[in-house]
């Protein structure tokens, strides 16, 4: 059958000598692979330019539950946003945010309040110049539509932040760090208040956190931790090098 759905592309893989295929996240089949033909040849109808990172797709597709592989019959850009391809910054957030899902997202989970969110997001960035706290509440914001998202239950009694636990406990004592193998992935004090500052800033729409470039890049790195941890295919992640390196 044939349906018409929006799409966000994720990752693009050569095939054959003119074709590649194209894994997408639809609104409303969730992640698939498509065949697209001939967008390799200056002959195809479709065009490359179409398929770059999180391009925001109106697409009408042959849909088999049979297959593994869907073909495209039609597509066209939903969106084209003004600031984004031209600043260094945002195409950096946009390349993370694409890594995010693709190593996040399973074959044909419909998750539409995530597809919502993600669009939501790239209109934000496309129009706000302050991006420093984006690629954090990107990461706590998925966590919440992925089903993972960190308790928030910071306390004087519970301040640390457990990554394996995902929420905030009393520290362990000499005696259970040295038996106990999950002492290993509590955070230290400072790097436990800043988890704590950005869950309330991204969903509760507290004050942004004032942290350092320093801060948001180990706050950063803390949470892909948490992602490796709590994700099976959460792995070998690259683009955050980038962006650690623009967002001073």
């Amino acid at each position: 059958m044939t349906l018409t759905t929006q799409g966000l592309v994720l990752h693009t893989t050569k095939y054959g000598e003119t074709s590649i295929i194209a894994k997408v996240f639809t609104r409303e089949l969730g992640l698939c692979s498509y065949i697209i033909k001939g967008v390799r040849s200056s002959k195809g109808k479709a065009k490359q330019n179409l398929l770059q990172p999180l391009s925001h797709l109106e697409m009408t597709v042959y849909n088999n539950s049979k297959r593994q592989l869907q073909y495209i019959k039609e597509m066209r850009p939903a969106t084209h946003y003004n600031n984004i391809q031209n600043n260094g910054v945002k195409m950096a957030l946009l390349f993370f945010m694409d890594e995010v899902l693709y190593k996040s997202l399973k074959e044909e989970e419909e998750n539409r309040e995530l597809f919502d969110y993600v669009i939501e997001e790239l209109y934000h960035i496309d129009s706000e110049e302050q991006t420093s706290a984006a690629p954090i509440s990107f990461l706590i914001n998925t966590a919440h539509h992925l089903g993972i998202e960190p308790m928030d239950n910071y306390s004087l009694q519970e301040p640390l932040f457990n990554l394996k636990e995902g929420r905030f406990q009393a520290a362990p004592s000499t005696y259970t760090t040295a038996t106990n193998p999950n002492a290993a992935y509590f955070l230290d004090t400072a790097s436990s208040s800043h988890i704590h500052s950005y869950l309330s800033y991204s969903m509760n729409h507290g004050p942004q956190p004032q942290l350092t470039a320093l801060q948001r890049s180990t706050t950063l790195n803390n949470l892909l931790e948490y992602y490796h941890i709590h994700l099976s295919d959460f792995h070998n992640f690259t683009s955050h090098e980038v962006l650690h390196s623009v967002l001073r």
